[in-house]
């Protein structure tokens, strides 16, 4: 495994387990497996979903580990393909059964990694505007999902009790729904404290998924 994604892979189960207060052990002996296979991507997603089908309590993650599983491809599994690969008609097809897999965090992964190559801080501003392009016409997809990320782009210096507020207020159709409250804590403050994320939590309403989803995205920046 990527040790980028491992590092965010670990601490989102383990964050997870440890708010539920339930073991994680089994479930992530399972889910690592499904990983590290050797095998076509297909069949990682596979065993990725029968890790989670056998392991209920974990199913709030499920689509989150499936970005990671992609990234992780991304990072490890490519190389060892071809190299046009990704441009490949059994790629595109694989991209086609799995359209409606995931979440917006596939993004976020992708801009961090990028960051990372260009030594750069991650920032909303430039995650919206150069990595998503929001302001370019032929992006209104990207802009309609960000709709409300961007009209409070202020969060970023606010609290986390009125990034939440915020969040609270979404609607359960709004695709960020869920993603809404750990990304801007992230860019908010994207090296956390021990104390900072008890703040966090704190302001947290689903303090098993926030916490999780803010460790996997703040480990995965490490």
């Amino acid at each position: 495994m990527d040790a980028k994604v491992k590092k965010a892979f670990n601490a989102g189960i383990r964050t997870y387990a440890q708010i539920e207060g339930i073991d994680a052990e089994t479930f992530e002996i399972a889910l690592q497996q499904a990983f590290d296979k050797e095998a076509p991507f297909i069949e990682k997603v596979q065993a990725l979903d029968e890790a989670f089908d056998d392991h209920q309590r974990f199913e709030e993650l499920r689509e989150i580990y499936f970005d990671l599983l992609m990234v992780n491809f991304f990072a490890e599994d490519v190389k060892k393909l071809e190299e046009d690969y990704l441009d490949s008609p059994e790629w595109e097809a694989i991209e086609e059964e799995t359209i409606d897999r995931g979440t917006e965090l596939l993004n976020m992964f992708l801009y961090l990694q990028e960051c990372e190559d260009d030594d750069i801080d991650p920032s909303l501003d430039d995650y919206l505007k150069e990595f998503l392009l929001v302001e370019e016409d032929e992006f209104q997809d990207e802009y309609a999902i960000y709709e409300k990320v961007i009209a409070n782009q202020i969060l970023v210096d606010s609290t986390f009790v009125e990034i939440n507020k915020v969040a609270s207020s979404l609607s359960a159709q709004d695709e960020l729904k869920e993603l809404f409250y750990p990304l801007m804590s992230f860019f908010n403050e994207p090296y956390p404290e021990e104390e900072q994320i008890t703040e966090y939590l704190d302001a947290s309403d689903n303090k098993p998924l926030d916490g999780a989803i803010y460790q996997i995205i703040v480990n995965f920046n490490k």
